[in-house]
């Protein structure tokens, strides 16, 4: 029986690697699995040697606070690989934990092949990156095509499978009457999939919620969350008494929701990109802690926050980053946009032609999982 260990180090990593693996169920139901891994591989029926939570840490900060845990972890998923000796070893993003995994596993044991899905974004910064990478990774999966230059420069076998949050997907127009609510028009608001980052933006948007609240009563908000944030939100939704807002946690009830949405608050993050896919206008939030930003800022070579504003080199989609993410300019510049619908028209059509420009041909979860199947062949 061939075998595969998934290995993801957060909960959007464990969503795209379900994606993949439902795919390769279907193939080849056989395959043994084992991961590093959270809701949504348990849904398939793959067991995690331990709890996702325990290796997602967000930020410098959090990382150093934290570096013996992660050791601890990272020795444990190493040991639980070799133990489980897979054919495969399919990483998922967080690269500063599943490469660091994957490097050791491969030293360990040359015959584990390993792929990786979403590479290290080594156009954003530490480009240096790749000629290490190419010592232990078998197959490097793109998200975007633009990728590919950096990965062939050091002969790494590559493939550009496309982003699955810009594949189309009739489905998610169709409109769920008994959540929408009546009369009110919808803004979804993203604070984040990590703890670590709602804990930061949450307050940023209720005020926000509230500010609109005092000036204007035809709107509705919903909070997308992932099912472990649910009941943080809710709870700091009821402790602020605003009664025209809900979260949504489930994954093709919040893509419905926001296919009926008129504005989006996001943090920046791959979910801009679904957002951009389903023509919602939006802006982009985010805060680091003082330390986090600037070790961040000597870090990156890259101007902006959202990969349309990196791919374009100006602002296409506005970004409201540290001292700026505040409750004020967050509503200032809604009420910008909803006020000025040339300027949503405008947003929409740039943000369409760039997404033409990355969109894969096919399925990024076909694709992924086709490359799996060569490999266990």
């Amino acid at each position: 029986m061939k075998k595969i260990f998934v290995l993801t180090g957060e909960p959007s990593g464990d969503k795209l690697a379900s994606t993949v693996i439902s795919r390769l169920k279907l193939e080849n139901p056989k395959i043994k699995y084992l991961s590093v891994g959270g809701s949504h591989l348990k849904n398939l029926g793959i067991n995690s040697i331990f709890d996702l939570k325990e290796v997602t840490y967000l930020g410098f900060t959090s990382v150093l606070l934290n570096i013996f845990k992660i050791k601890s972890k990272i020795n444990k998923t190493v040991d639980e690989i070799i133990k489980f000796d897979p054919d495969v070893l399919f990483s998922v993003d967080s690269p500063d934990f599943t490469l660091r995994v994957a490097e050791r596993v491969k030293k360990i044991n040359k015959n584990i092949k390993t792929i990786h899905y979403v590479a290290p974004q080594v156009w954003i910064w530490r480009k240096n990156r790749v000629k290490k990478i190419k010592n232990f990774i078998d197959h490097m999966l793109l998200l975007f095509n633009f990728e590919k230059k950096y990965f062939d420069e050091e002969n790494i076998v590559s493939t550009f499978v496309g982003h699955p949050l810009i594949e189309n997907n009739q489905n998610n127009k169709m409109i769920i009457e008994s959540m929408l609510p009546k009369n009110k028009k919808i803004i979804s608001l993203f604070p984040g999939s990590r703890k670590s980052e709602t804990n930061v933006l949450l307050p940023i948007l209720i005020d926000f919620i509230k500010l609109m609240n005092k000036r204007h009563n035809g709107y509705f908000f919903y909070l997308h969350a992932t099912e472990e944030n649910k009941n943080l939100i809710l709870e700091s939704i009821k402790q602020s008494n605003i009664d025209n807002t809900d979260v949504a946690s489930e994954e093709n009830i919040k893509s419905k929701i926001l296919s009926n949405s008129v504005f989006a608050v996001s943090k920046s993050g791959t979910v801009s990109l679904q957002i951009c896919n389903l023509n919602i206008p939006s802006i982009i939030i985010y805060k680091l802690s003082f330390i986090n930003f600037m070790i961040f800022k000597m870090l990156v070579n890259v101007r902006y926050a959202n990969i349309i504003n990196i791919i374009n080199d100006k602002e296409v989609i506005p970004e409201l980053l540290q001292e700026e993410c505040n409750a004020d300019e967050i509503y200032k510049s809604v009420i910008y946009f909803l006020k000025n619908p040339e300027l949503i028209q405008k947003q929409l059509t740039l943000c369409s032609k760039t997404l033409e420009g990355i969109r894969s041909k096919s399925s990024s979860a076909d694709e992924a999982s086709s490359i799996l199947l060569k490999y266990l062949s």
